[in-house]
């Protein structure tokens, strides 16, 4: 009945909309969308099937190894849409609907392995005590101007006074404002689609843009950072030039990161972090707490790619397992003490733009609802800069698998397939790295 419901909301949407074609798809282990473009009254008249495989295809369009761990005939799923996953195309020529599905099994429950439902999985560890988690992401990506030889390092477009950028320029509202055809084009498809996006600001890189995003429904919110990706790809390729959310594009500029701003909810509209005179209450330190000791078994899903360790393998790394009160220097960050009960929350830094949003934001979920029932105490907090600290974050992304297949926490809470499958895809990314002759090898070693 709840599926016919569902059906009966999402048609009445896209009849709403006038949609001419739907774009139905789910993200996968790395949060590509894959699915079907197919006419409205197609979707509307039967049911969306693909090959389990399709989660765990990799970046480079291989299976490898994590065939061992889907159905080994390789049979079909059922792609579930709901509602809350509709969105409109802005840029589509013709009226489109793209609806994010969730991935459902020959036995019609939830594939336990795929991103959408990893995360609905760690929510109902948090509904079943009552809690209801916030979200609020900021994502940082950079513009650049289009090449398609993948051997060149990128360059800063040109903006509307016929200059690129040559130097950092963090917060400066001119310098952002060289590329407000692309902005107003992102704000514009954002505005379209309902995204809950609050403010820009210009970050340090050059043509280095960070959109924060309002607090929100984990869940809700992970959709809205898949939708947004596209937005921003979609604007850059209409004024022309390229969009990249890569964790580490450029030698000398900083890596672009996804933070994430959490906090915990009762039922009754309790912050449970707070202990309602602006302090820290009890579950506030054990949820640091779980961060802290489980950084290293869910840094893999933070840090999803061997680009993304490029980020945070720097002089002055914030990706660390250290906390402070208004510090940024550490990892985890609480940005006020004193402020609100409704304010109190922890800003997650470690993870990058590059990573999956669903399964960053049920990484740091977990690891923070295991500090509270286990009631974890953190480390003293950082009150200077923790630049030299040592980070207690594994340094390679060979060293995060490893900690993810070892962790006990994840099989317990994950389940092992999800673990095997997800730690099989990033070693066959891996194994296809270490094949690779980069251009730095042939700069310097040709000759040699």
């Amino acid at each position: 009945m709840q599926a016919a419901m569902t059906n009966g909301k999402i048609a009445e949407w896209l009849r709403g909309i006038g949609a001419v074609e739907v774009e139905a798809f789910m993200p996968d282990i790395s949060g590509v969308p894959r699915g079907k473009i197919m006419p409205c009254e197609k979707f509307l008249t039967g049911a969306l099937r693909m090959p389990e495989s399709a989660i765990a295809q990799t970046v480079t369009g291989e299976w490898g190894d994590q065939e061992d761990y889907v159905d080994e005939v390789d049979g079909d799923m059922e792609l579930r849409a709901e509602i809350g996953g509709c969105f409109v195309v802005p840029w589509a020529k013709e009226p489109t609907g793209q609806i994010i599905c969730d991935c459902i099994s020959g036995k019609g429950s939830l594939l336990r392995y795929a991103p959408r439902s990893v995360l609905r999985r760690v929510l109902g560890f948090y509904r079943r005590e009552g809690w209801q988690p916030q979200v609020a992401p900021e994502i940082e990506f950079y513009l650049a101007a289009r090449d398609n030889n993948p051997d060149n390092p990128l360059r800063s477009p040109v903006g509307r006074t016929g200059r690129p950028e040559f130097s950092s320029q963090p917060f400066n509202i001119d310098a952002a404002n060289e590329f407000e055809d692309v902005i107003e084009d992102i704000y514009r498809f954002a505005e379209a689609q309902s995204l809950d996006v609050d403010t820009l600001i210009h970050e340090e890189g050059a043509a280095q843009f960070e959109i924060n995003f309002k607090h929100g429904e984990p869940l809700n919110m992970a959709d809205q950072m898949l939708m947004f990706k596209r937005c921003v790809r979609e604007a850059a390729i209409r004024r022309g030039v390229a969009a990249t959310f890569m964790a580490k594009p450029l030698e000398n500029y900083p890596g672009s990161s996804m933070h994430v701003h959490q906090s915990v909810w009762t039922r009754e509209g309790k912050n449970i972090f707070s202990d309602g005179r602006g302090g820290f209450g009890p579950k506030f330190m054990h949820y640091i707490g779980g961060l802290q000791k489980h950084l290293p078994d869910i840094a893999a899903m933070l840090l999803p790619n061997v680009n993304s360790f490029k980020r945070i393998n720097i002089e002055w790394p914030v990706a660390n397992a250290h906390w402070g009160v208004n510090n940024r220097t550490v990892g985890l960050r609480v940005p006020q003490q004193g402020a609100e009960p409704s304010a109190m929350r922890v800003e997650n830094r470690v993870s990058g733009a590059d990573a999956n949003p669903y399964l960053a934001i049920a990484a740091t979920l977990l690891a923070g609802f295991v500090g509270v029932k286990q009631k974890l105490q953190p480390r003293p907090q950082v009150r200077g800069a923790a630049w030299e600290m040592p980070r207690g974050i594994p340094p390679t992304l060979e060293s995060a698998l490893a900690k993810m297949r070892e962790s006990k926490m994840l099989r317990e809470r994950l389940g092992n397939r999800f673990v095997d499958l997800y730690a099989a895809c990033k070693s066959t990314e891996l194994e296809n790295y270490q094949h690779v002759v980069t251009s730095w090898e042939r700069r310097y070693l040709l000759d040699i």
